[in-house]
């Protein structure tokens, strides 16, 4: 009998300890609502990595855009004389 409490000595030091119902409670709720984000985020998306990467191609594609033609114009212009 004495050789199983030699293993149980040091039990109480391993108990990990749970936060108080409050804070647990709010660990879970933000648990939740990122979860509902990150779904209603990607819903019906099958690889939302490569439309993040198509969204920023956009993105520098209007802002090239958006400096090309505020530059000054570089076409053609005409005069009447």
């Amino acid at each position: 009998m004495g050789m199983c409490l030699p293993c149980l000595g040091g039990a109480t030091e391993d108990v990990v300890q749970t936060p108080d119902p409050e804070t647990r409670r709010k660990q879970l709720a933000y648990a939740a609502e990122k979860r509902l984000s990150d779904t209603n985020v990607h819903r019906g998306i099958k690889n939302p990595e490569a439309v993040e990467r198509k969204k920023r191609k956009q993105e520098e594609m209007e802002k090239q855009q958006m400096n090309t033609s505020s530059s000054g114009g570089g076409g053609l212009r005409w005069q009447v004389g």
